[in-house]
């Protein structure tokens, strides 16, 4: 993708929102926790000075996060970094670059290229033992690597080139009283996963339905601690999978290299794809989580909830646009009939959207939705349960097989949040 493309996108949305106020143009320069509330301070250019009070602050502020160095938080780094040349290109003329992404492992100069949304393509060079930084970063540079692809002035326009280099480290605290961290600010990765930017969403989906009962004063301020403990092995699990494989990738020693590629054909070297668990990520082993009558939360407690399409009141299309977001219980049985009154009401306060299921050409009982694309009923099925209770995040909260199991799950699930 294009990330500036993307960031158009948030930022005309956030123009939308009436409950958003956007400061462009100042550096935060003092944060003040006073353990009830926190109060920001920023600057102008011109030296003007803004004052901002707030319940909470969350630091997404990037790699040189002000706000984990003003509350004095450490990190934890695993010391492997490279400098690489990226180069942004917008192309003259459509081509078809087959595979799309790949990673050229050549010890004279290991080099990434990528798609970069429509027209666009990123192609990046790794710096060689003995080259300067300022070397490496002059458009002459660019071209002279860039014209071994094919890629000239006369057909590309070189749109941006610079310097980066990348780390592997988190933090080793995520909040710290009414400050907490999120994005680049809590953690950095080697780029071969293309991760970085998705850990950051996950941390924020993770936090912001967390925060938003906090803030509604329907959780208590621990359930803010639940929030690092998610993320921190999800975290780490995919900067180490991005370390090992940048081991593969970033050798420039010819030697080295060809015992690599001779060990890469015969199948027997790690890079890495062990970590990955595809586009959803690994599951949940910690937190806000239903665990039965024992303390590890049984399957599918943890996992990333699928989606599918249904169709529901005459509207057929994915779940999150037919039946809406936030927390969802599910049942092939219908779980308003399950639950005690006290629960419905407890559940549909924290608006809970309340969803029974059932299957293509089966009889459908007013407001049930059906399983169009057989995603969630056969998912049920193999977990050998009647209910599942997901958390706004997407990740499963539990499951349960009868009513008395799901009154006993809603009950632990609203003991999480008060506790």
């Amino acid at each position: 993708m294009h990330q500036p493309a993307l960031e158009a996108v948030l930022c005309a949305r956030a123009e939308r929102l009436p409950n958003l106020r956007v400061l462009r143009g100042y550096e935060a320069t003092g944060l003040v926790d006073s353990g009830t509330g926190v109060e920001l301070t920023a600057t102008d250019a011109a030296g003007g000075r803004l004052r901002c009070g707030a319940s909470w602050v969350v630091g997404c502020d990037g790699a040189n996060s002000f706000v984990r160095d003003h509350i004095g938080v450490r990190r934890t780094d695993l010391g492997f970094s490279f400098d690489w040349l990226l180069c942004d290109v917008v192309l003259h003329e459509p081509r078809v670059f087959s595979p799309l992404n790949v990673q050229h492992c050549d010890p004279a100069r290991p080099t990434t290229a990528v798609g970069s949304g429509p027209g666009r393509r990123r192609w990046e060079f790794m710096r060689l033992p003995g080259e300067s930084v300022a070397e490496l970063n002059r458009a002459e540079t660019a071209w002279r690597l860039l014209e071994r692809f094919d890629v000239t002035p006369e057909n590309a326009t070189l749109h941006r080139h610079t310097v980066y280099s990348f780390q592997a480290a988190w933090a080793d605290e995520w909040r710290r009283g009414r400050v907490l961290l999120a994005g680049d600010a809590a953690h950095l990765m080697p780029p071969f996963t293309g991760q970085g930017m998705c850990a950051g969403i996950r941390d924020v989906l993770n936090l912001s339905w967390k925060l938003d009962l906090v803030l509604r004063g329907a959780a208590g301020e621990p359930l803010l601690d639940t929030y690092p403990r998610e993320r921190v092995d999800h975290v780490r699990e995919a900067i180490d999978t991005a370390v090992r494989l940048g081991r593969v990738l970033c050798v420039t020693d010819a030697a080295t290299a060809a015992s690599r590629d001779a060990s890469l054909l015969a199948g027997g070297t790690d890079t890495g794809r062990g970590g990955q668990h595809g586009v959803a990520g690994p599951p949940l082993r910690t937190g806000l989580l239903y665990t039965g009558i024992g303390t590890v939360p049984v399957p599918p407690a943890g996992e990333v909830m699928p989606q599918g399409r249904v169709r529901h009141e005459g509207v057929t299309g994915l779940f999150d646009e037919v039946v809406g977001t936030g927390l969802v219980l599910l049942g092939s049985a219908d779980p308003a009939v399950a639950l005690e009154e006290s629960q419905l009401t407890f559940l549909t306060g924290l608006g809970t959207r309340v969803v029974h299921l059932v299957a293509e050409g089966a009889e459908a009982a007013p407001g049930a939705a059906v399983d169009v694309d057989e995603v969630y009923l056969p998912l049920m099925k193999a977990a050998r349960a009647r209910f599942l209770l997901v958390r706004p995040d997407h990740h499963i909260y539990g499951a349960a097989r009868t009513s008395r199991e799901l009154t006993a799950l809603v009950d632990r699930f609203r003991s999480g949040l008060l506790r």
